[in-house]
């Protein structure tokens, strides 16, 4: 019998399997897709994550963030928010002594980086390509049934295995959620500017238009519009989308740039109600799915894999680490934390989707304000970074 089934390979689930693997638990990682080999030419993916500095920590202590560096990521020194010229909020990491607030990376190099990390640690067992056909409960265990036949059972079962856990919808936990009636386009683009190093994000009545910076003479721009605005832009050609683009993006924005790719996904929040059972958690996007406004989701499910780690390292001398009872210190732990961050994405969002001419005022005079809040604004800023627990 093992210790953990972690259902998902992706970078919650893997970072799950190393931090419990090298506590000494017996892991298996079940996971459907091999993520793609990485090579220097590739294109850049679409898919790409804000890493804070208190995951670059989680990372470094799993021994994937110099595997990371090694293949493709940048360094982003500020953060900076606004909708009407001169109202503007700026984060730097020199306000709080930093060498930098993050890194943008590909979420493939990331998954990559990690699954290096997974031969390294001899407890960790890697199914892969392999599906779940179903679970069983047993009297003090879970039965996971793949679709080669197998079977593995375990204590804890870890479901890591997004929005749409199969885990989660097997153990019957519900969830509270929405659509935001939006969607997000990606954009990958060639730029003639050397690599920058500010993420920035105008509002606009019909949504945000983000930037981040890529390694190189690169950036992925984020267009958030109605479901039919984007997928009118998705059906444009490059030459097409880039006008769009210029017409409807900062000044700010160099105007030298190619298309290189696109993608869409809908907005949705989800957020489960509960993250624990005997012999079961959910995790990351499984637990929770947040507006990607700041970018926070992935490192939301660090922060939930540090907390789990901790706790099952504390937990290793306890006859029934598995209970509900004592995995309920995860859930407490994590549940608070990522409601606030939810709920102030969705106050932030809610706040810039109008255009009433007082309200504009007034919010851009909190920006405004923001700005030259001193030692708030620092607290604000670790607290995003999650350099600041209290």
């Amino acid at each position: 019998m093992q210790d953990v089934v972690i259902i998902g390979g992706g970078m919650v689930g893997a970072a799950t399997a190393i931090g419990l693997g090298q506590l000494g638990y017996r892991v298996t990682l079940i996971e459907a897709f091999e993520p793609k080999p990485y090579a220097p030419e590739q294109p850049l993916d679409l898919r790409v994550s804000a890493i804070s500095v208190a995951s670059e920590k989680l990372l470094d202590r799993l021994g994937a963030l110099n595997a990371i560096h090694g293949m493709r990521s940048v360094p982003y020194m500020g953060l900076e928010t606004w909708e009407m010229e001169g109202f503007i909020t700026r984060f730097h990491a020199d306000q709080i002594k930093a060498s930098h607030l993050g890194h943008i990376v590909e979420n493939r190099v990331i998954q990559l980086a990690l699954w290096q990390q997974l031969d390294t640690v001899e407890s960790i067992t890697l199914k892969c390509p392999v599906k779940v056909s179903r679970f069983e409960r047993r009297e003090d265990s879970i039965n996971v049934v793949l679709d080669d036949e197998s079977e593995v059972e375990c204590r804890l079962l870890v479901g890591a295995d997004g929005a749409n856990s199969q885990v989660r919808d097997w153990a019957g936990i519900g969830v509270t959620g929405w659509e935001y009636g939006q969607h997000a386009m990606l954009i990958n683009i060639a730029t003639g500017c050397e690599q920058q190093d500010v993420t920035w994000q105008q509002f606009t009545p019909s949504g945000p238009r983000s930037l981040l910076p890529l390694p190189g003479k690169f950036a992925s721009l984020v267009w958030y519009d109605s479901p039919g605005r984007i997928r009118q832009l998705n059906q444009l050609s490059p030459p097409a989308l880039e006008a769009e683009i210029k017409a409807h993006f900062p000044e700010r924005l160099d105007r030298d740039f190619t298309v290189l790719g696109r993608g869409s996904f809908p907005l949705t929040r989800r957020h489960a109600q509960q993250y624990v059972d005997d012999n079961l958690v959910i995790l990351g996007d499984a637990a929770h799915t947040i507006n990607p406004l700041a970018g926070q989701g992935v490192n939301l499910g660090f922060k939930d894999v540090d907390a789990l780690v901790e706790l099952l390292d504390k937990a290793k001398g306890e006859s029934e680490w598995w209970r509900q009872a004592s995995l309920r210190r995860y859930q407490d732990a994590r549940y608070k934390d990522n409601l606030l961050m939810m709920t102030t994405m969705d106050a932030f969002y809610a706040g810039f989707s109008n255009d009433l001419l007082p309200l504009k005022l007034l919010r851009n005079a909190a920006l405004k304000l923001a700005d030259n809040a001193g030692v708030i604004k620092d607290k604000v800023l670790k607290y995003a970074l999650g350099l600041n627990q209290s």
